[in-house]
């Protein structure tokens, strides 16, 4: 709806409503809701002894959004942030609201930093990854073949959707190290 300067249309009255859409407000009326014999606030049920629930100690800073003005009482801390990839997570939390796109698009970023240093890391651990094997190149290679395979107009491109990314990052890191030799 647009902004103009005359008076905004008021809302339908419920016997507006009521007249319109055959129906409208049958459970308005408690007596007349189906689960009124059950429906009983009782604060005791529940099991429930405090207001607010207690916290759950934070021992490092966690992302928080900052439409939010504290953490939920309970949090996952499975992967905590690390590294560069970290970093990125953290300023988009701290920058950016969750409803604009860059906060999500930095946190799509970080993702794939984090999966670049996952890779490094795993290289200086001395158990690189099984490129081949873990891609399915082999798999495709050695699967069912033949006119009835569904998958054979994509085919000759996996090889490049595999290896462009592995391409690209050594082209930028031979012309980083190139830049820096000079």
């Amino acid at each position: 709806m647009a902004y103009t300067p005359d008076k905004p249309k008021l809302p339908e009255t419920n016997d507006e409503l009521r007249a319109r859409i055959p129906g409208w407000g049958a459970d308005l009326d408690p007596k007349d809701r189906p689960a009124v014999p059950q429906e009983v606030f009782d604060l005791s049920a529940t099991g429930a002894h405090w207001e607010f629930p207690e916290r759950q100690p934070e021992r490092r800073p966690r992302e928080r959004s900052i439409e939010h003005k504290f953490l939920t009482p309970v949090f996952g801390t499975s992967c905590p942030p690390r590294g560069l990839s970290g970093k990125i997570r953290q300023f988009a939390y701290a920058r950016y609201s969750e409803g604009r796109a860059a906060h999500w698009l930095l946190l799509l970023g970080a993702d794939r930093v984090d999966v670049f240093e996952s890779r490094l890391r795993s290289i200086g651990e001395g158990r690189p990854d099984r490129l081949i094997a873990e891609t399915g190149i082999k798999a495709e290679r050695d699967g069912k073949r033949g006119p009835h395979r569904t998958d054979r107009g994509h085919q000759a491109l996996d090889p490049f959707v595999v290896a462009a990314p592995w391409l690209l990052g050594a082209a930028v890191t031979y012309a980083v190290i190139r830049r820096l030799t000079r």
